[in-house]
């Protein structure tokens, strides 16, 4: 068994879709990045790469290749899944914990798990996501961005 942690953190901004877990949100902006800058994909899947000691997905899609602007973050999930499953792991569960002030996340949930299920291969039991705020403190509260922590357990 290995276990990773990832981390990310991403400034909200207007003119942009709000993507996370694979799932759009109604809101009026959206996260800032390279791709679709969808931050809790982006901590799963350094999570993912991190229990197989694969670094992160900054060294497989950097942000200054322009074959990756924009790029669909369940695509990045399913390159690190199979990139451990190549080095002779699967995953067994995991834990992810999205930070945001708003909007509410809760009615997404299960769909972002959903989501994410099926872009690991597993069934939707070894997939927690939750959501809390950070009581108006610091640039989550305010509402200028959003972070995630992620925990994987790699089989």
């Amino acid at each position: 068994m290995r276990i990773g942690h990832g981390y990310d953190a991403h400034r909200l901004i207007e003119g942009r879709r709000l993507i996370l877990g694979g799932v759009e949100i109604p809101y009026e902006k959206g996260l800032d990045g390279h791709s679709d800058a969808d931050v809790l994909l982006h901590a799963l899947s350094d999570a993912i790469l991190g229990a197989a000691a694969m670094g992160d997905i900054g060294h497989l899609f950097p942000d200054n290749d322009p074959n990756t602007e924009g790029i669909d973050s369940r695509v990045i999930l399913r390159e690190c899944v199979r990139r451990v499953r190549e080095a002779g792991y699967v995953v067994g569960n995991c834990d992810v914990t999205m930070i945001a002030q708003r909007p509410k996340l809760a009615p997404y949930l299960d769909a972002m798990r959903r989501c994410i299920a099926e872009d690991l291969g597993v069934d939707v039991s070894a997939v927690s996501v939750k959501a809390t705020t950070e009581e108006h403190m610091g640039f989550t509260g305010d509402g200028t961005g959003m972070r995630c922590h992620a925990v994987v357990l790699l089989v």
